[in-house]
């Protein structure tokens, strides 16, 4: 019987190079490839989605880790020194999210072009790489849910290899990791296939509201969540904060302007456009 897999890819030196890292590196550049090419066909020079993206993923992963020592706090107050070891785990991504759209609407406001249209393009790219981001939890054996049966897991139709890795040190373990990536995965095919026929800024509220009712429901599952309070996860409570804010601001946008369907803007809108819609 083969043994779990090696979170550790392969070595350098003293340096171990883990899945981990492998996966997320590959998520962020399969999304940018994907959102490069739509932005270039929506008349974006090649340079101005990854001068954006760059910012927005340093950003990002600085966020994750401040908003995950926030909500750890209790042990980081102790261990000062750790806070920068990244690379010994604890990053949230809800953190992560919240830096890399504020990065990029500063940018997009900067560069005098609609954040909302940026965010249309890059919406299918963040989620799909969401569901490939997953991965590297699998790879570590970590953010699975509770304790379950060999038997639940081969009823769920399984492959080895996937029950095997949720055995850990004898118990098995939800794979929590897998519902929230097909679950993404899943909201990436919705997201390219009604884009072109919602109107500009749709796209990217959609995503908020799937990829949130998908979290709140896996988030329900898992062993290691961060807490607000005994009872209450931090996950779920932002999920359900997205969820509103995303409907609301979907409605205020309808009604206020007159904004135009994705699939008929084929150039860069301009900051100030969806003031023009009125």
């Amino acid at each position: 019987m083969l043994l779990s897999i090696d979170p550790i890819a392969f070595e350098l030196g003293p340096l171990s190079v883990r899945w981990y890292g492998i996966i997320i590196a590959s998520a962020i550049l399969i999304g940018y490839l994907i959102a490069q090419r739509e932005s270039i066909k929506k008349g974006y020079k090649e340079d101005t989605l990854i001068d954006i993206i760059v910012w927005a993923v340093i950003i990002a992963i600085i966020c994750a880790r401040i908003y995950y020592v926030a909500f750890e706090w209790s042990y980081y107050k102790e261990h000062l020194a750790e806070i920068p070891m990244i690379m010994n785990g604890g990053i949230a991504i809800h953190g992560g999210l919240i830096g890399a759209f504020v990065t990029g609407f500063i940018l997009a406001k900067r560069k005098n072009l609609s954040f909302f249209q940026l965010a249309d393009i890059v919406a299918p790219s963040i989620i799909l790489a969401q569901a490939i981001g997953r991965w590297g939890n699998f790879m570590n054996q970590e953010a699975h849910g509770g304790e379950v049966t060999r038997t639940f897991l081969e009823n769920l139709m399984l492959p080895d290899w996937i029950i095997r890795q949720m055995d850990i040190d004898g118990i098995y373990y939800h794979p929590t990791f897998l519902y929230e990536s097909l679950w993404n995965l899943t909201g990436f095919i919705i997201l390219l296939l009604v884009r072109k026929h919602l109107r500009i800024g749709q796209t990217f509220l959609l995503y908020g509201i799937w990829y949130s009712i998908g979290r709140f429901f896996v988030e329900g599952l898992r062993t290691d969540s961060l807490m607000l309070t005994e009872h209450l996860r931090i996950a779920q409570v932002i999920s359900i904060f997205i969820i509103a804010v995303a409907i609301i601001t979907w409605i205020y946008r309808t009604y206020r302007y007159n904004l135009p369907k994705y699939g008929d803007v084929n150039v860069p809108l301009k900051g100030s456009n969806d003031e023009t819609y009125k």
